[in-house]
């Protein structure tokens, strides 16, 4: 699975859980994503890093060779997380827009 797809699914996941007082973790799980936990792991710590999620708490000690989420994760989207989310559909329709001009139009 494509590594935009990944977040996108778990940026969706935290917005879908706004509605809720609490959110379960395994929706975003590795084993739900289909991924390893490593990559996983990474990317949680990128979204982190990136400001898209809070709530997300990592350490590196100098025997890791990255860095290691800390328990409990309490992860939520953030402000730039719900932008990240507008404009990637944004994108997608208008992609979807353009490829169907494209089809309906010969030549172009």
């Amino acid at each position: 699975m494509d590594n935009f797809t990944i977040i996108y699914k778990i940026l969706k996941a935290l917005e879908k859980a706004m509605d809720y007082d609490g959110f379960d973790i395994s929706k975003i799980s590795h084993e739900r994503l289909e991924i390893s936990y490593e990559r996983w792991e990474k990317i949680m710590i990128m979204l982190v890093k990136s400001g898209y999620i809070e709530g997300v708490v990592y350490d590196q000690c100098c025997s890791d060779y990255s860095p290691k989420l800390c328990k409990p994760l309490q992860p939520v989207i953030t402000l730039k997380g719900l932008e990240y989310l507008e404009e990637n559909t944004l994108m997608k329709k208008a992609a979807n827009i353009i490829k169907g001009i494209k089809d309906t139009i010969p030549g172009l």
